[in-house]
């Protein structure tokens, strides 16, 4: 990292479902965790989840990952959680707020604490999910509450003040930590930061370009004319 992002007190977990970028990624010391999901992982082409969680945790050992369960059943979710929480010691397992039918997944994130499960809830959008969910956590255990930060500001909502509430309900629990999901460029990471926000989950697009930071402008516009002149003589163009 430049100065500038060197500054930064966040932590940068990375987001994604290929195996040798999640490596990569686990190897960089400005990258303190990684996230995945069945989403990705299917775009990626992964066909066995288990095989390749597995082939993942031993590479990554040390660092929090992040895996998700996928079925749309309370108690399988449970069941699953349960399972993939055995998988290593640095492994959370994500939970959804509700599943397909807008059930909340309270009870069940509640009895996975209480057997010392590391959870990561996630795909939460509301100040009241958030207030909702905490209640279901440990301060004796430790666990993540995603708010998708992006996804917010896709409907044309600041997505600021529900960052900044939803950290202040956090904090009550000395064990829970607060992720702002979803981000959408660069600049987010340094909004979630400017407001203590624990961490943000980015994918490799958003943080290979952390180089970009306090790039001189006049210098990135050349770049850019630079790239549309060379595009433009590939293209082989006439008029």
């Amino acid at each position: 990292m430049d100065n500038a992002s060197s500054s930064l007190t966040i932590k940068l977990f990375a987001d994604g479902a290929d195996l040798d970028g999640m490596i990569e990624k686990s190897r960089d010391k400005n990258i303190s965790g990684l996230t995945t999901n069945p989403t990705l992982m299917r775009k990626a082409g992964i066909k066995n989840y288990t095989s390749f969680a597995k082939e993942i945790l031993e590479e990554i050992t040390s660092k929090p990952i992040s895996f998700e369960v996928f079925s749309d059943d309370l108690a399988e979710m449970k069941t699953q959680g349960e399972i993939i929480s055995k998988w290593a010691e640095n492994v959370y397992v994500k939970i959804p707020i509700t599943n397909t039918k807008g059930e909340s997944t309270h009870q069940i994130v509640n009895e996975l604490v209480k057997q010392g499960v590391k959870v990561n809830v996630t795909a939460l959008m509301t100040v009241d999910q958030v207030r909702h969910i905490l209640s279901a956590l440990s301060p004796n255990v430790p666990s993540y509450v995603s708010v998708f930060a992006g996804r917010i500001a896709d409907t044309g909502r600041d997505p600021l003040p529900i960052m900044r509430e939803s950290l202040q309900i956090v904090s009550e629990n000395p064990e829970c930590e607060l992720i702002w999901a979803s981000p959408r460029e660069l600049l987010n990471i340094f909004q979630a930061n400017e407001i203590g926000c624990d961490i943000i989950t980015a994918t490799n697009d958003i943080l290979n370009k952390l180089h970009l930071v306090g790039y001189d402008l006049k210098e990135y516009s050349l770049d850019t004319v630079k790239m549309f002149y060379s595009d433009a003589l590939g293209s082989g163009y006439e008029l």
